[in-house]
């Protein structure tokens, strides 16, 4: 007899994604009610330009851009099927392999798991990155409206940003609890052995979206950066020339980066760590008996936290489009942030309820002493308060280290007056020191959740910090959207006004998607220790097997700890690589097609799709090896050293990586945003303003293009190393203690 699945459960968790899908729907047809051809008109739209050729130059870009973000996803997306065939056949033999015997059963569902996660992230990046492609010229002819450019033009990127938050959190909950249901179908909820290989099983899910995410973030991450620093190096500092203007070959591939990386990379990276933080919890609580006597619905509690929460970020996007919108330039910033507020406001009230309902007055969870702990459900609730507004302050405390509103950007611009050295230095100073207050902040969410409930409690925290995804992916995604408006603008040589209205959107995405980039960080931190409470209890390590005394588990300790250098390192060169090759290309543009520097009347056109090219294939190429090493490595320690060398290579790789992460972004957001403080002619030295083109701007633009990489490639990609190492390990923990008993095929536990 299978297991009961509770109804009440499966109502709220489903009723929520299927609601949160429809949402996501009704803000794309009011998205598309905003018409970019010149001859439509309605009560949601007006005519686009009055000028004819300008109109058709807007739908040129439009199309440029759209065609280019869909030649690379495809080409990317083909690449990530072979892998998904191949890797899922791994997936499928050692996950079948259980020492005296085959097990062919559990090895299918972990590998059917593992293609239905990879298929899940590819869709949640591909609409994210459709919708955003869709609605940038929209945002752009909403800000031309000359009766109220802010209000249409902010709820058009706002809305956008929505449908790829709404609907990837809704079809993740709706994919994730049906796989769920399913493998309840064919594992006995009353057999402890039986239930425990259900959420194994299910782990492959988690596995499939990480493993997706980590080719979108870096194969993203390395096209748009590509684009960006080359257009800025070839343009801005050697030619002079301003940002996305038309004479630029590489502007096209620029706007189509921040596409197919901060917003489709950006999608797979948060959907990987839904999937893989409920796993995590979901393991940890199945192997609980406490828990699994409490039924159904307790086991199921941390996928009720994403479901409630939601619902909350539903009730809380009308806040920025109904209740109190944009109506000037300085509401923006502000109703961005109220959205990061009120949902997290939100859901700390929602989850009470709903732990007191499908939680136990009291139950015991197994920790990993050996022993048994006592738990309540309001200690599971600040289990989660604890995640949820740590990651709330961990965003605005990058916000303060990023933006220009405050005091250590503006050092980092006013140190420009002496040149980019001092420029760099004190970027990379800034970046550091910003990691302080993060780290503690996490360290403190870990030892109170832990003291609570163990790994549970870590596992819950996670889930908390990661309840407000919804609103999270809205306005990250609402950035590059107004980002790519601007440049239409400038490419379709717009009026000022319009420009100085995309402008100000974008400054707001700039800090929105720093305080984004945090959370997103922080989240992955605490998704990688739940995780890595997952992987013990998968391969019954207990504490006195993970002595950071025994020589073995420190080597892979430090192992682990240099991993994210040895990443970094590798995807900032892949950067370098691509730029150069873009650089080379602008200037041959330049010097062989007449008057397109110079901008003479009747000149060729630049040629974009050699451009798009470029940084296609150079991200396709070097997204190989990354990957190579962030998949090996868990597995040859696992099959060499055993199970407690994992260990060690885990809490290397999670401690190292965090903090790489935090002060990487960081750093180059400060730059991105002191550059900004120099263009808008807030930087003085002796008394005369420095502004665009002067030696401090140049020195800023050096700042800033260093920095892109590190903010954008490298820093963000560091969320996917934390979290595929650790998914990895849980998936193939019980291959690893099959192999000589969990010591690996070097037998180190002999000769320690």
């Amino acid at each position: 007899m299978t297991g009961s699945v509770d109804v009440g459960t499966s109502v709220l968790i489903l009723a929520s994604g299927v609601v949160g899908m429809i949402f996501a729907y009704i803000q794309f047809r009011m998205v598309a009610a905003v018409k970019l051809d010149e001859s439509s008109s309605s009560d949601n739209s007006f005519r686009l330009l009055a000028d004819g050729d300008a109109s058709a130059r807007m739908l040129e870009i439009y199309n440029a851009i759209r065609e280019g973000a869909d030649s690379f996803l495809f080409a990317e997306y083909k690449i990530c099927l072979i892998f998904v065939v191949l890797f899922g056949s791994v997936v499928l033999v050692l996950t079948s392999y259980v020492g005296d015997h085959w097990a062919w059963e559990q090895g299918a569902l972990t590998a059917l798991a593992f293609v239905v996660g990879s298929l899940t992230s590819i869709v949640s990046g591909y609409l994210g990155m459709k919708v955003a492609v869709f609605s940038n010229a929209r945002t752009t002819v909403m800000a031309m409206d000359p009766a109220n450019p802010w209000t249409g033009s902010f709820n058009t990127a706002f809305r956008a940003g929505g449908v790829m938050g709404f609907a990837l959190c809704g079809l993740g909950l709706v994919v994730l609890y049906a796989l769920c249901m399913a493998y309840n179908k064919v594992y006995h909820f009353d057999d402890e052995k039986q239930f425990k290989a259900l959420f194994e099983c299910v782990a492959g899910f988690g596995l499939g979206g990480s493993s997706i995410a980590l080719f979108g973030r870096v194969g993203g991450g390395i096209y748009t950066k590509a684009a960006d620093v080359g257009a800025d190096l070839a343009g801005k500092v050697v030619s002079g020339i301003p940002e996305d203007d038309p004479r630029n070959p590489a502007t096209i591939a620029d706007n189509v980066g921040d596409n197919v990386g901060d917003v489709a990379g950006m999608g797979s990276d948060l959907f990987g760590s839904f999937a893989e933080a409920s796993c995590a919890a979901l393991i940890v609580a199945s192997s609980s008996a406490g828990l699994r006597e409490a039924g159904w619905s307790a086991v199921m509690f941390p996928v009720m936290i994403s479901a409630i929460g939601l619902l909350m970020c539903i009730l809380t996007s009308f806040v920025a489009t109904n209740f109190a919108p944009v109506k000037q330039e300085s509401d923006v910033e502000k109703v961005l942030k109220v959205q990061i507020g009120v949902s997290t406001l939100l859901t700390t009230i929602a989850v009470l309820p709903v732990a007191f309902v499908a939680l136990p007055s009291s139950f015991h969870i197994d920790n990993v002493a050996g022993g048994v702990i006592s738990g309540t459900p309001i200690m599971a609730c600040a289990c989660i308060w604890s995640g949820l507004w740590a990651g709330c302050l961990i965003g605005f405390i990058t916000e303060f280290y990023t933006s220009h509103s405050y005091e250590p950007t503006r050092e980092v611009a006013q140190s420009c007056e002496t040149g980019a050295a001092t420029n760099i230095i004190y970027g990379l100073a800034l970046g550091y020191k910003s990691a302080i207050i993060p780290v503690f902040l996490l360290a403190a969410v870990v030892y109170f959740s832990f003291t609570l409930l163990d790994m549970f409690g870590v596992a819950l925290a996670a889930l908390g910090m990661l309840g407000t995804l919804a609103t999270g992916l809205t306005i990250d995604v609402y950035g590059p959207i107004c980002d790519n408006a601007g440049g239409i603008a400038e490419m379709t040589g717009l009026p000022e006004e319009v420009r100085d209205v995309t402008d100000a959107l974008d400054a707001a995405g700039n800090t929105t998607a720093a305080i984004g980039k945090g959370f997103a960080i922080g989240s992955a931190c605490l998704v990688g220790l739940a995780l890595f409470g997952a992987f013990t209890k998968r391969a019954g390590l207990e504490q006195k097997d993970v002595s950071i005394l025994s020589p073995v588990i420190f080597a892979a300790l430090l192992v682990g700890a240099l991993i994210p250098y040895w990443f970094t390192a590798m995807t900032m060169k892949s950067v370098g690589v691509a730029a150069n090759e873009m650089v080379k290309e602008v200037k041959r543009q330049f010097d062989t097609i007449p008057g397109l520097l110079t901008g003479e009347p009747g000149h060729s056109p630049p040629d974009h799709a050699r451009c798009i090219e470029i940084s296609t294939n150079a991200s396709l190429r070097e997204m190989i090896l990354p990957g190579v090493l962030v998949m090996s490595t868990p597995l040859i320690t696992g099959i060499l050293f055993g199970t407690s060398a994992v260990a060690g290579l885990l809490a290397g790789s999670i401690s190292s990586a965090v903090q790489m992460a935090i002060s990487a972004s960081n750093t180059g957001g400060a730059w991105d945003n002191a550059k900004k403080y120099v263009e808008k002619g807030c930087v003085y030295v002796d008394g005369v303003q420095m502004g665009k083109n002067s030696e401090v701007h140049k020195a800023a633009v050096v700042g800033d293009t260093v920095g892109d990489p590190l903010k954008d490639t490298s820093g963000p990609a560091l969320n996917i190393v934390m979290k595929l190492m650790a998914i990895l390990s849980v998936v193939f923990a019980d291959f690893f203690t099959v192999v000589n008993n969990g010591h690996g095929l070097i037998n180190w536990h002999q000769s320690s």
